[in-house]
């Protein structure tokens, strides 16, 4: 009989930008069971309900994730106007839209150099790294923040973006779509790329399924599910396709997250298109009084705010649920059966976000 051995994989390691916890069972050289552990950065965001106004507590939403911080706030946003019958202009619908989808562009752009970096292409790594940054420089430009934006207010948003600046965005996507084919038919051709990702990693359909699988890591499995689909902010007034494949393995993540960041281009350059002109916010009055379970897609899969206030200035409850907890089930299960040598591609594979995870 093979011995076992429990090694311990983090939370420090020098391939994983987060600090995720798992206990390795192995046999030889082979993974025969994956343990989470979470609470390593455990940071105790839900108490502080009790502390913030609501009107307050959308910064401290933000910065549940330095990546997704705007669809953060934006989430929280619309789960507070959802209790209160808020009817947020338009324009406001579409800049939330437009800065969500940069948001995800940055998102895809970072875990494409970090997946990169954990099989040792650092060429490649850089060369994602250098397109987000023009994406974070528009963040700059736009709401005066790179990484915390701080642009989304209960009722709307706080910033405009001026049209002819809008005309500007769209053009230099233009230019930013053709570095990113450039780019993506490297991750998607290249033979070193294909060797460490192709069969690694393998996760069904059914257990996406049942496993409740989220984002691209269920999509990468041919679960078509995308809660832009549902059609909150401006999403109901454009077309969202829903990028799927079959296969389930490392590739097929890393397929369908090169695949969303031309969607995401479209998506922007559509919103601009179709933006109209008026107010960005309405006058907020009164307090939350009732609950709402808001849910929206960000980079990584569903999110979920759920909120709860009694008319008072300070909510009863919010509670978050990020993708990244959803997707550790699915990410145990790709686990078994692994060598030891892929281990950190396969977890790379499905974004892991530990700051959302661990409130």
């Amino acid at each position: 009989m093979t011995k076992q051995i429990i090694v311990p994989f983090g939370p420090q390691h020098p391939v994983l930008p987060e600090p995720i916890h798992l206990d390795l069972v192995l046999e030889d050289e082979r993974v025969v069971d994956a343990i989470p552990s979470i609470g390593y950065i455990h940071r105790g965001f839900e108490k502080l309900v009790e502390k913030r106004e609501f009107t307050e507590y959308v910064y401290i939403a933000e910065r549940t994730c330095g990546i997704c911080s705007f669809i953060h706030g934006a989430t929280y946003c619309q789960g507070i106007e959802q209790i209160m019958k808020i009817e947020v202009p338009e324009r406001a619908d579409y800049l939330r839209t437009i800065w969500s989808e940069y948001s995800r562009l940055h998102s895809h752009l970072l875990w494409l150099g970090c997946f990169a970096d954990s099989f040792g292409f650092e060429n490649l790594f850089m060369a994602a790294w250098r397109i987000r940054e023009r994406i974070l420089d528009v963040f700059e430009q736009t709401t005066g923040g790179r990484v915390i934006q701080g642009s989304c207010k209960i009722g709307g948003v706080r910033r405009d973006i001026a049209n002819d600046k809008l005309s500007g965005m769209s053009r230099d996507l233009d230019s930013i779509r053709k570095e990113i084919g450039e780019l993506t038919t490297v991750f998607l051709n290249d033979d070193t790329v294909r060797h460490r990702t192709r069969n690694i990693g393998v996760l069904s359909r059914d257990d996406a399924y049942h496993l409740g699988a989220v984002g691209p890591t269920a999509r990468g499995s041919g679960v078509a599910i995308d809660l832009r689909k549902t059609g909150y902010g401006a999403y109901d007034r454009l077309n969202v396709p829903v990028i799927t494949d079959s296969c389930g393995d490392c590739y097929s993540r890393c397929y369908v997250r090169c695949k969303e960041l031309f969607t995401s281009i479209d998506l922007i350059q559509q919103a601009i298109t179709e933006i109209p002109d008026g107010p960005i916010d309405v006058k907020v009055t009164g307090a939350p009084n009732g609950e709402y379970f808001m849910r929206a897609e960000q980079p990584r899969g569903e999110l979920v705010h759920y909120l709860k206030g009694n008319g008072t200035k300070f909510l009863v409850r919010s509670r978050i649920r990020t993708p990244t907890l959803t997707n550790i089930p699915p990410l145990v299960k790709m686990l078994q059966g692994c060598e030891l040598a892929d281990v950190p591609v396969i977890v790379l594979s499905i974004d892991p976000c530990i700051s959302c995870t661990e409130r």
